[in-house]
C-alpha cells in the first residue's frame, strides 16, 4: 500500500503579522483552497517577484493544484537563489513526495533531520517518505519521533494510521496474520471503530478463513445505511469462503435490495458485482449469464464486468471466454491483481501450462509473496516435480485365492509437455485349496507428450515376466492411450492395451494375453447431469474374443461434499465359453445405482466414499445381486508426502465367475522428490 499523505506546512503564518497583504493567501491555502491560492499568489508575485514568501507559497499552491513537477522545478532554483534556506529545502522534499519519486525524497529528508533533529514537520516528512516506501517499520520509529515533539498531533497521528494499515497489509501479504491483526488493533484503539481498520481486519479474517469473525467484524462496520450494504457484501463472500452458497446468495439479494435505496453508483457496481458472483456460484449459470449482459450495456468495458463473465467461463468451463476476459482487463490495467492471476486460472484451465506459469510469475512481480500467487505455483509445481509412488495392496475371494502385490512407480516432468515414467510391479498369488502358485514381474517404462492443449499422448511399454508351478514366460506389454477434449465439457480416450492375465495363479498359468482396443468417453454438463460410456473389444491369444460395454448416467447432487448418484449398465460377450476355465459367458448384462461421495474432513484430510448395487444376470440364467464398495482415506503429512489407505468388496461376476466376491484392502504413497520441477529455471523464476 502506497501512501501519498504530504503534511502542510504552514510556515507562511509566522510571517503574517509582517506581510499582511497575502494573508489572505494563506489562508486560501489552510483551507485546502489551492486553485484560488494558485491564483493570488501568482498575481501578488507579479507585483513583488522577489519576495521569498510569496514564491514559496505560489509553489505549494502550484503542487497541490495538480502540478507537481512545476512546483520542483520552481523550488529547486528558489535553492540555488537562497542554499540552505529551511524553508525552502522542507517544501522542496515535500515537492518529491508528490511527483511520488520517493526515492530521491529519503536521502534529502534524512539529511534535513539529521541537520534538524527536533523539527517536527522534517521528521514527519521523513516518517510519511519512508511510509510510501513501504519501509513501515521504519516509518513508524519516526512518526512516533514526531509526536514525540508535538503529542496529539492530528496529522502525525492520521499519518501513523496509514502506516499501520500500509504494515498491517504487507504483514497480511507474507502471511503474518497474528502481527498484520495486532496492528490494525491498535489503529482501533486509537480511533475506535474506524472503518478502514475494520475493513481490513475482516478482509485478514477472510484470508485465514475465520469466516465468524469477519462476519462479526462486518456487522461492527454497519452503522450507517452505505456502511450495512457494503457489510452485506462483505458478509456474502464470507458465506461463500464457509461453502454456504445458498446463504450468500440471500446476503446479496438483501444487499441488492437495500442498494436500490440509495443513490450511489459506487456502491450499488459493488453490489451487483457480488449479486452476479453469487449468482455463479450457486450455479445459476443462465441467470448470471443474463446479468452480464446487462451489465456489458450499462457499463461498457468495466473491468469488473470482465472479471465477472471470465468468472462464469471458468465455472462453466468456457477457459476461452476466462482468457479473454482478463485480456481485456489487462489492457486497461497491466497492473491488475485480478486480471494478471485471473488469467493464469484461466490458462491453466485451458491447459496452456507454460502460460499460465509466466502469468503467474509476472502476479507475484507486481504483488510480492501474494498468497494466492503463491499457492497457485505450488499447485502447478505439485503437478510436474519428479515424485515417486508406491502401492500395495492384499486381495482375497471366496474362490480361496490370495494376493499380494506392489508396484512402485517414478515420474519426472522434463517440461510441461513431456513426461517419462517408470515402474516395477510384483505380485505373487495362490489358491490355499489347491496350493497352486505363481508370481509376476512387471517392469515399464513411458512416455507421455502434450501434442496440444487439451490433447496428450501416452505411451507405456514393457515386459511381463511370469513363474508358476508348471510354467515360465516373458511377454511383452504395451499400453498406447490418445487423451483428448474434442468439445467443451467432453473427454475422449482411445487406446490399445498389451496385457497378461495374471489376476490369479491359474490364469497365470494359461498365458493369455489379451489385446484390448478400447474407448472411453464422458459428456458433462451444466446443469449437473453427466454420461459415461465405455467400449472395449479384446482380443486374446486362446482365440476367444469379448465386447465390453459399460454406461453409467450420473447426476452431481451436491458440490461440497461432491456427492453424485447414477445408473449404470454393464453388458459383455465372449466369443467362446471356458466356463471351467475362467468366466466367459455368451452374454452378462448389470444394472446398478450407485452413489459416490468425497469430501474433506479437514484441510489435509479427505475422505471417498462408493457404493453400487443391481441386478445381474449371466446368459438366460436367473437375475442374482450384486453389491460393490469402496472407501478411502487421505492425508496430506507435507506438501510433499501424502498417504492413501483403501478397501473395495465387489461381488460383481465379470471379474471372474458367478457367485464370486473379491475383496481388496491396500495403501499408496506419495512423495515429492524435489522442492519444484527440474524445469523449474526456464520459465522465469
Amino acid at each position: 500500500m502506497k501512501l501519498n499523505l504530504p503534511f502542510v506546512l504552514l510556515f507562511c503564518i509566522y510571517t503574517a503579522i509582517a506581510q499582511s497583504p497575502m494573508e489572505k493567501g494563506f489562508k486560501l491555502l489552510e483551507t485546502g483552497q489551492f486553485a484560488a491560492a494558485e491564483l493570488f499568489f501568482e498575481s501578488y508575485l507579479e507585483k513583488d517577484p522577489a519576495n521569498k514568501t510569496a514564491q514559496i507559497c505560489y509553489g505549494r499552491a502550484m503542487g497541490l493544484n495538480g502540478e507537481p513537477k512545476k512546483a520542483n522545478t520552481l523550488f529547486a532554483r528558489l535553492l540555488e537563489t537562497y542554499p540552505g534556506d529551511f524553508e525552502i529545502q522542507i517544501n522542496y522534499n515535500e515537492s518529491f513526495l508528490w511527483i511520488k519519486d520517493y526515492q530521491t525524497a529519503k536521502p534529502l529528508y534524512a539529511d534535513l533531520v539529521t541537520q534538524n533533529p527536533d523539527n517536527f514537520g522534517a521528521i514527519l516528512g521523513y516518517a510519511n517518505t519512508l511510509s510510501n516506501l513501504m519501509e513501515y517499520e521504519n516509518a513508524l520509529h519516526w512518526v512516533e519521533k514526531a509526536l514525540a515533539i508535538q503529542p496529539g498531533n492530528e496529522g502525525a497521528e492520521v499519518s501513523r494510521k496509514y502506516m499501520r494499515l500500509g504494515y498491517a497489509n504487507s504483514l497480511v501479504n507474507g502471511q503474518k496474520y497474528e502481527k498484520g491483526k495486532a496492528q490494525l488493533n491498535t489503529i482501533l484503539t486509537d480511533f475506535p471503530e474506524d472503518k478502514e481498520a475494520l475493513l481490513n481486519l475482516a478482509n485478514l479474517f477472510l484470508i485465514t478463513k475465520a469466516v465468524d469473525s469477519a462476519k462479526a467484524t462486518y456487522r461492527r462496520y454497519a452503522t450507517s445505511p452505505k456502511d450495512s450494504i457494503t457489510a452485506l457484501n462483505g458478509i456474502a463472500l464470507a458465506e461463500h469462503i464457509n461453502e454456504k452458497d445458498k446463504k450468500a446468495l440471500s446476503v446479496a439479494e438483501i444487499a441488492m435490495t437495500k442498494v436500490t435505496e440509495l443513490n450511489d453508483p459506487a456502491l450499488l457496481e459493488r453490489t451487483l458485482e457480488r449479486y452476479v458472483q453469487a449468482l455463479i456460484w450457486n450455479r445459476k449459470f443462465k441467470s448470471a449469464s443474463q446479468q452480464i449482459d446487462s451489465l456489458f450495456r450499462a457499463y461498457p468495458n468495466k473491468t469488473w464486468v470482465h472479471a465477472l463473465n471470465a468468472t462464469l467461463g471458468l465455472y462453466t468451463s468456457d477457459a476461452k471466454k476466462g482468457i479473454e476476459s482478463y485480456d481485456a482487463i489487462l489492457a486497461q490495467d497491466s497492473a491488475s491483481f485480478d486480471g494478471n492471476l485471473g488469467k493464469a486460472n484461466a490458462l491453466f484451465a485451458a491447459d496452456q501450462i507454460d502460460e499460465a506459469y509466466n502469468a503467474a510469475f509476472k502476479t507475484l512481480e507486481i504483488f510480492k509473496n501474494q498468497k494466492d500467487a503463491m499457492g497457485f505455483i505450488e499447485k502447478l509445481n505439485a503437478i510436474h516435480t519428479p515424485s515417486i509412488e508406491e502401492h500395495a495392496a492384499y486381495t482375497f475371494d471366496n474362490g480361496n485365492n490370495i494376493a499380494f502385490y506392489t508396484t512402485t512407480r517414478a515420474d519426472i516432468s522434463l517440461s510441461t509437455k513431456f513426461r517419462t515414467t517408470v515402474s516395477y510391479s510384483y505380485r505373487t498369488t495362490e489358491n490355499t485349496e489347491t496350493l497352486n502358485k505363481a508370481e509376476s514381474h512387471v517392469l515399464l517404462a513411458g512416455l507421455a507428450y502434450r501434442l496440444l492443449p487439451k490433447t496428450k499422448l501416452t505411451t507405456i511399454f514393457g515386459f511381463n515376466n511370469s513363474i508358476s508351478s508348471t510354467a515360465s514366460y516373458t511377454q511383452p506389454v504395451l499400453d498406447i492411450k490418445l487423451q483428448l477434449q474434442p468439445f467443451k465439457l467432453q473427454n475422449l480416450n482411445l487406446g490399445y492395451q498389451r496385457e497378461v492375465q495374471n489376476f490369479n495363479a491359474d490364469l497365470t498359468e494359461l498365458e493369455i494375453v489379451q489385446n484390448h482396443y478400447g474407448l472411453d468417453y464422458n459428456l458433462g454438463t451444466n446443469f449437473d447431469l453427466g454420461w459415461y460410456t465405455q467400449l472395449m473389444h479384446t482380443q486374446q491369444t486362446d482365440g476367444n474374443r469379448r465386447n465390453l460395454l459399460f454406461t453409467s448416467l450420473y447426476y452431481n447432487l451436491l458440490r461440497k461434499p461432491a456427492l453424485k448418484t447414477g445408473i449404470n449398465f454393464q453388458y459383455i460377450t465372449f466369443k467362446a465359453q471356458y466356463p471351467t476355465i475362467y468366466f466367459s459367458p455368451e452374454q452378462y448384462k448389470a444394472v446398478e445405482i450407485f452413489v459416490d461421495m468425497r469430501g474433506k474432513f479437514s484441510g489435509k484430510t479427505t475422505y471417498m466414499v462408493s457404493a453400487a448395487s443391481g441386478l445381474q444376470q449371466v446368459e438366460q440364467e436367473t437375475q442374482t445381486t450384486i453389491f460393490r464398495a469402496e472407501t478411502s482415506l487421505q492425508h496430506q503429512f507435507s506438501k510433499r508426502f501424502s498417504a492413501n489407505l483403501y478397501a473395495k468388496y465387489s461381488n460383481i461376476a465379470s471379474a471372474t465367475a458367478a457367485g464370486f466376491e473379491f475383496t481388496e484392502v491396500g495403501l499408496k504413497l506419495k512423495w515429492l522428490l524435489t522442492k519444484k520441477p527440474l524445469f523449474f529455471t526456464k520459465l522465469g523464476n
